[in-house]
Order: structure tokens, then sequence, then C-alpha cells
């Protein structure tokens, strides 16, 4: 099975959401439906990156990074956000 880190941006104010899954398809609909307490107020969010990964570990991990200064730079310098 595979898991995912993802990065979601708002529509509404432009605001990025890191997270991490097994499904990036059911949760862009919970966050979409108002279901995330930190996601609710910012709706509409559309997907804007991902990365695969084989376990739910590594995929946290790489949340995880994403949330760093160097995990902004690295989505900076990689023209992601």
């Amino acid at each position: 099975m595979s898991y995912f880190a993802y990065i979601l941006k708002s529509e509404y104010d432009g605001s990025h959401y890191y997270g991490s899954t097994k499904s990036i398809k059911e949760r862009l609909k919970i966050h979409n439906a108002g279901k995330s307490r930190y996601t609710k107020g910012r709706r509409p969010w559309s997907l804007l990156y991902f990365e695969e990964f084989e376990t739910r570990g590594e995929a946290m991990k790489r949340e995880t990074f994403f949330k760093t200064i160097d995990g902004y730079n690295f989505l900076k310098n990689n023209k992601i956000i």
C-alpha cells in the first residue's frame, strides 16, 4: 500500500497545508467538506504537490520536513510553492 505526503493550496487566501495520508483523493474531500479544523475556514483547497512512499513513517517524515525551514527552502527553490 502507498502513502503520500502532500501539499494543498487554499484558493481562498493562498495559504498552504502540509499533510500525509493513504488516499489523497479522500483526504482532499475531507478538507473541502470542512471536516478538518485547520483547513475548514480556508476552503476550497486544491492539490498542489505530492510524493509517494512505501510506508506511513516515510510519508510522515517527509511531511515534517516540508514544515521546516529547509523544507520551505526546498519547495521554494524547486518552484513548488
